[in-house]
């Protein structure tokens, strides 16, 4: 069952967030599924991403994949956390100029308090392009709620937006 998750940070006053905030003028406005294990990203590359000539910026890229993983800890984990590692393999280029990108990521395995995250970029024609494997520190999900603005999990839900305006 593919479920659409929704943003509800969107709707905290100066939430700006460079990766998935649909008010960034000149943010990536990525959204997400979830997909059983997996959370899923399709996002269609403007120009002004590029770093060569019609290719996906490899800055940008990382970022497409650390998004997506902060994402797992919220959705899976229910919780929020920050990057601690970004490990990030191109194993071929990223056209910016062919149609949307696909970003698949899921949970791998939990140690202590640090979740690892798999992470894999396919290109316009479904290949393989990028891997990536994230580590996040996650807070308790009090912690997560008093100093990170983390909502209740079931916002995350089309359902209840409208509860935390």
């Amino acid at each position: 069952m593919n479920k659409k998750i929704s943003n509800p940070f969107r709707h905290y006053e100066g939430y700006n967030c460079f990766g998935c905030s649909p008010n960034n003028p000149i943010g990536l406005h990525m959204e997400f599924i979830e997909v059983g294990d997996e959370l899923i990203s399709t996002w269609d590359p403007a120009p002004n991403f590029q770093g060569w000539y019609n290719v996906l910026h490899g800055g940008i890229q990382s970022t497409l994949m650390d998004e997506i993983a902060s994402w797992v800890v919220f959705v899976k984990l229910k919780t929020s956390g920050v990057t601690s590692q970004l490990e990030v393999k191109y194993k071929k280029a990223v056209p910016s100029n062919m149609g949307p990108i696909t970003i698949k990521a899921h949970l791998v395995e939990m140690k202590r308090n640090i979740a690892i995250v798999d992470v894999k970029l396919f290109g316009p024609d479904n290949e393989l392009c990028t891997v990536a494997t994230v580590k996040y520190y996650t807070f308790p999900q009090e912690v997560a709620k008093e100093k990170l603005w983390y909502p209740e999990p079931e916002l995350m839900n089309d359902d209840n937006l409208n509860e935390i305006k």
